[in-house]
């Protein structure tokens, strides 16, 4: 069938049965598959669903309709294959935007105005240790922190935690209702100040610059890196199931909580 001269405008296509839905005036049952090929003049997200002619015209959308062959189908496939390796990439790159490093809490206090916290001072690999609020008290007894190695965000930018400022956060893995808490753990041999990655070994060498304090919190990124941090069946701390959190001297992990989310 003829597609005519702008075929290679259109960038993707998508496969529907026609046996699952109505098209046009009763045609069900259909054996024969389509491809349909969207050209969006500004949309970038592609939609599986069938607008009407009205519709198609308001969101100025051009509409191909033709009959393929499987080879086709299985270029399809690989482009989405590539979509999600490429987005997978992204996320990765993203998440090592992020500041987080090996720490040491080197002085512990229970806070003065607020019952559920701590208040640590953590060697982070600068010439003075942070000042970190952090929410543990219910989960973990001081006398286990003090003189803990751990893990830490440190390119959020500082809060006012009734009355003390607190610049970075502790990272802890939790299970799904949140009643057991435990801090994610360096390896033997991480030094404070390390940095931490995810992804393989090698990309240690790769690493982007990490992001100023205003401009994480103003492009949100840990809030959009956090609900893919997990932990594994060997409780390794990852960033979804196969991206591991790493120092040069092993990956993370929490003490016995797997399959938990940071």
């Amino acid at each position: 069938m003829q597609l005519g001269s702008n075929i290679a405008n259109f960038p993707a296509y998508l496969s529907i049965h026609l046996s699952s839905l109505t098209h046009g005036h009763g045609r069900r049952n259909c054996n024969q598959r389509l491809y349909y090929y969207y050209y969006y003049h500004s949309i970038h997200v592609l939609q599986g669903f069938l607008y009407s002619a009205e519709a198609r015209r308001r969101m100025q959308q051009q509409l191909l309709l033709c009959y393929c062959t499987e080879a086709a189908a299985a270029e399809a496939q690989s482009s989405s294959t590539t979509t999600t390796t490429t987005e997978t990439t992204t996320l990765i790159a993203i998440a090592n935007s992020l500041d987080i490093r090996v720490g040491r809490i080197v002085k512990i206090w229970r806070h003065e105005e607020a019952d559920s916290l701590y208040v640590e001072e953590v060697d982070v690999g600068e010439p003075q240790p942070r000042t970190i609020c952090s929410g543990l008290v219910k989960y973990i007894p001081i006398h286990l922190l003090q003189d803990k190695n751990v893990i830490v965000l440190a390119n959020l930018k500082p809060r006012n935690m009734r009355g003390v400022k607190s610049s970075g956060m502790l990272m802890a893995a939790s299970d799904a209702s949140h009643e057991n808490v435990e801090l994610l753990v360096p390896p033997e041999g991480a030094l404070p100040g390390e940095r931490v990655w995810f992804g393989s070994v090698d990309q240690k060498e790769n690493l982007p610059e990490c992001t100023r304090p205003g401009k994480c919190q103003k492009k949100k990124i840990w809030e959009l890196i956090q609900p893919h941090l997990r932990t594994d069946e060997s409780c390794v701390a990852s960033l979804g199931t196969t991206h591991y959190m790493r120092t040069s001297a092993g990956p993370i992990t929490s003490q016995s909580l797997n399959i938990a989310y940071s």
